[in-house]
């Protein structure tokens, strides 16, 4: 083993969220309040990917590893006083903590598009802050981007294509890197893409091989700051909760999705036995209550998740599902054995109400009649529902979205969230958007809030419109729990999203109605009052107001 003792490996990772959206972010974004303004919110997510490079590099070499996670600079950050990110990176970087580490490996982790532009920015302050470092990327970005990114940059010395651990472990183990960055399949250089020539994974096949993530290279406090749970706030409340990673890989072909680029078709798992012992040593050595699931097709075999859930059950943990489960997989019986160990909020990826639009344009193994039977059982069991939805794929049509509306408006789920078809790199949308001149705006910039997909069928003004019109529909107008008298649950909607949007007419008038029920008089005058003010000096919502039949004061 050729291993040098004075490495020194600095992982970096970039802002979640652009420069522009972070100090002006749009009406319908949660913010953060600084003492030198309003900002967009940052997610806190632990980026698991690091943690496992960390891990492994650590197990097979004598490096020293650090991380600088800049959403956790952001978040932490009492006022915000630069006038970029740029400006940021450098004032950073040339700290006394970093000059003193003085990294001569520096990995920058570029999951999806919001990221782009920092990843190079930091790539180009981290250039001239350590001159002799080898700069490296990997993650979604590099492995779907590497064209682009070699145009826009001349910062990187190579960048990743899919997962990192055996070729950074390569890397830093080679003799010659400069020649094993050449020759190695899974890094891609400048030279080797000015040749064209194709690149492959390098995969772990037993994922038992990586050890224990190396969650003590964090500030585990500071991920507690915003984590991706904070957007959920059905799930109830926050307990002290932990990411997890149980397999790596999906099999589906959906349309819109990108991580077979990374991770590939073919799945790959940790064997229950290092399930129990991670679990374990999660709970005993970290107090944690809830595992937060990140697997891309955790219900790829339904005998693994039942003994999955055995062992939780045995340890008292629960578990949070942020990437959705397989609908088809959460029959009856597997919805009472993750009520069993206390769920009591699923995200369910339905993505569309349109069964010609799941069959033929998303490729999504589901009908809605599974749809249907999942969220009507877990009403019946406790368990809140909350709905995804995208519109304006490529393909799709104006009848299509009125046909997802009628659908949509018959199910009884907790909250729906609808999004904009927002092409992902290495994805077949994007293929296709690209292909057909769809694209109508940055699909790098792209936040699944901005319709940026035009084609023969509709405008991105009218997905816009039709979105928002959506949300009013099935959250406010419609919402199940108003309907059917479960008036806490309701309400529990309407004040979140009154905590993200102070002027939401429709959540203080629906909201209103709640309280009025509960006999919060007190509140609901107040809510009144508030939607009276929103109604008389915004347009837009007094518009609303005359589309949908409220009244106008109450």
């Amino acid at each position: 083993m050729n291993t040098r003792s004075m490495d020194k490996v600095l992982f970096i990772v970039p802002p979640y969220v652009t420069f522009d959206r972070f100090v002006s972010p749009s009406f319908n974004e949660r913010t953060n309040k600084k003492k030198s303004g309003q900002y967009g919110s940052v997610m806190t997510d632990m980026p698991l990917g690091v943690l496992s490079l960390s891990a492994y590099i650590k197990k097979h070499t004598s490096v020293e590893i650090r991380l600088l996670d800049f959403n956790i600079v952001l978040n932490k950050l009492e006022s915000f006083d630069y006038r970029s990110f740029p400006e940021l990176f450098r004032a950073i970087l040339l700290s006394k903590e970093w000059a003193d580490y003085s990294p001569n490996i520096i990995g920058i982790s570029t999951l999806f598009t919001p990221s782009y532009y920092n990843m190079l920015d930091v790539a180009r302050v981290a250039r001239e802050t350590f001159p002799g470092a080898l700069i490296l990327a990997g993650g979604g970005i590099p492995t779907n981007m590497y064209k682009e990114i070699f145009k826009s940059s001349d910062s990187f010395d190579a960048l990743c294509y899919g997962e990192g651990e055996k070729p950074l472990r390569g890397l830093i183990e080679a003799e010659d890197r400069k020649r094993f960055l050449e020759t190695h399949l899974s890094w891609i250089t400048r030279e080797k893409a000015e040749r064209k020539r194709s690149f492959r994974h390098d995969f772990i096949e037993d994922l038992d091989e990586i050890p224990f993530l190396d969650y003590g290279l964090l500030d585990l406090g500071a991920y507690s700051l915003n984590p991706i749970q904070s957007l959920f706030p059905l799930a109830g409340e926050p307990r002290k909760s932990m990411p997890v990673l149980t397999s790596r890989g999906c099999p589906h072909h959906c349309c819109f999705c990108a991580s077979h680029t990374v991770h590939g078709r073919i799945m790959r798992y940790h064997s229950l036995q290092r399930i129990r012992e991670d679990f374990t040593r999660l709970k005993e050595t970290y107090g944690v209550q809830t595992l937060v699931f990140q697997d891309d097709h955790l219900m790829s075999d339904k005998n693994r998740v039942y003994a999955i859930i055995d062992i939780m059950k045995e340890l008292q943990l629960t578990a949070f599902f942020p990437s959705s489960l397989a609908l088809y997989a959460l029959d009856r019986k597997m919805l009472e054995a993750l009520k069993s160990i206390g769920v009591n909020h699923l995200i369910l990826s339905v993505e569309s109400g349109s069964d010609r639009v799941l069959r033929e344009i998303m490729h999504k193994p589901l009908n809605l009649s599974i749809v249907k039977r999942v969220i009507d059982d877990c009403r019946e069991l406790g368990i809140a529902s909350d709905v995804s939805i995208l519109i304006g794929l490529p393909g799709e049509t104006k009848q299509d979205i009125e046909d997802a509306r009628a659908f949509l408006k018959t199910l009884d789920a907790t909250w729906f969230r609808i999004s904009m078809a927002t092409p992902l790199v290495g994805s077949e949308m994007l293929d296709i958007c690209i292909k057909k001149n769809y694209l109508k705006g940055s699909y790098i910039d792209g936040d699944f809030k901005n319709a940026i997909i035009e084609t023969e069928d509709f405008t991105a003004e009218y997905l816009q419109s039709e979105a928002y019109a959506l949300n009013l529909e099935l959250n406010f107008v419609g919402n199940s729990d108003l309907r059917l008298g479960h008036y806490e649950t309701a309400l529990k909607g309407f004040e979140n999203v009154i905590k993200v949007k102070s002027d939401h007419a429709f959540a203080f008038y629906y909201g209103a109605q709640c309280c009025n029920a509960l006999g919060s008089e007190e509140k609901c005058r107040a809510y009144k009052a508030r939607y009276r003010e929103i109604v008389e000096t915004i347009p837009f919502w007094s518009e609303c107001v005359k589309r949908y039949g409220l009244e106008p004061s109450v």
